[in-house]
């Protein structure tokens, strides 16, 4: 007898932010959010969280629609932190707390100092980053006790970098019986940045590792050294574009495993009435698309993504101070230099220059494009 796929569930992302949940308390009021995402380690600045707000978390948590998602745990930093032992410490007490279906990360290591502010930056698809990444990512899986996953990134330095992410994807989270967010707004950027087909970008992805989608908006930068180009930019500061929303319609066919299909946008771009609006309509028209997929679906899961065997971690936790202070020095140029000219120059002159960093591939339009994502996140998000 064939089982059933669990109905997809239209979700929010859900924070202790004034504009965002404004937004979405009509959408809470009228039952429509089926599901919520919590980015639990964005409360390092609340010494409480409000009581209402731990009773909603467990309420969803209890019917199995709660959802973490991490920003600050920096997966590929070389070098093992303190601020890292404290993430896995709080994950573990909030997991203890929460019923959580699962918990995800962003790939990448984040620049900057501050453990706080920073960008999420991609690392070199080499043996050494791939060890890294397993590794932590076995130590978010011991720390939450369910099922873990990662999200793809917006941000490339070079067609080749994003012709692999999908493979170096599947390995890091083969080890843990690990799951996919795939963002299709991150795929959009993508898309748009390097002139890509959607039908053949998509299937680099392992897809039927996809257990959540997340959908949103941006905004698109003129490149200074190349004014004919722009760059589209995984800001969540606007509306989803339509293209994003048809995206999606392409992408819940081929999907087996899917779970929750996630709408965020940054509670900054919903301070008028109008752009909260527009967010309670962008999520009326994922959830129609998602209900219509569901009436139809016959698709059956196959992936429960539980781990088969108990984690075995290797201590003491694998470093690589190479690989750290290549990252010192990229954020440090990222940051500080004055245009383009100046961090070519820097990267010319740097021990990232000929490795497995393939600096001298870099696109210049996505090298400029890095220096002012890095330097606008060094004030934090």
């Amino acid at each position: 007898m064939n089982q059933l796929l669990p109905k997809i569930r239209s979700a929010v992302s859900c924070n202790l932010d004034n504009q965002l949940l404004q937004a979405t308390l009509p959408l809470f009021a009228a039952e429509k959010i089926e599901a919520i995402e919590w980015s639990f380690d964005t409360l390092y600045k609340v010494r409480e969280i409000p009581i209402w707000f731990v009773e909603l978390l467990h309420a969803f948590g209890n019917e199995g629609r709660l959802v973490g998602h991490g920003v600050y745990f920096s997966l590929f930093s070389g070098k093992w932190t303190a601020e890292q032992q404290r993430w896995l410490d709080h994950l573990r007490k909030v997991s203890s707390n929460f019923r959580f279906d699962h918990i995800t990360e962003h790939f990448g290591f984040m620049t900057g100092e501050d453990f706080h502010k920073g960008a999420p930056i991609s690392v070199p698809y080499k043996k050494e980053t791939l060890r890294i990444g397993i590794d932590r990512l076995q130590r978010i899986r011991e720390a939450c006790a369910c099922p873990v996953g990662l999200e793809n990134l917006a941000f490339s330095y070079s067609l080749e970098e994003v012709q692999r992410h999908g493979e170096f994807l599947e390995r890091l989270i083969e080890p843990v019986n690990g799951f996919i967010i795939l963002d299709l707004h991150n795929v959009y950027c993508q898309l748009q940045n390097f002139e890509l087909d959607f039908e053949t970008l998509i299937r680099a992805y392992p897809l039927d590792r996809v257990r959540e989608i997340h959908i949103s908006g941006g905004s698109w930068d003129v490149s200074g050294i190349q004014p004919q180009r722009t760059i589209r930019r995984d800001t969540h500061d606007d509306a989803v574009p339509e293209a994003v929303f048809e995206l999606l319609r392409k992408t819940l066919s081929v999907c087996p495993n899917l779970k929750f299909v996630v709408l965020e946008q940054l509670g900054i771009a919903l301070h008028t009435t109008e752009s909260q609006e527009l967010f309670q309509q962008d999520f009326d028209h994922m959830q129609a698309i998602v209900n219509e997929f569901n009436g139809r679906n016959n698709l059956i899961p196959d992936n429960d993504f539980l781990l088969k065997q108990a984690v075995s971690l290797n201590e003491p936790v694998p470093e690589s101070l190479e690989l750290y202070r290549q990252q010192l020095e990229l954020s440090s140029i990222l940051e500080q230099a004055a245009n383009y000219e100046e961090a070519t120059r820097l990267l010319n002159n740097s021990t990232l220059a000929h490795s497995a960093w393939k600096t001298e591939s870099w696109s210049p339009y996505m090298l400029e494009t890095a220096l002012r994502i890095a330097q606008k996140w060094r004030s934090g998000w």
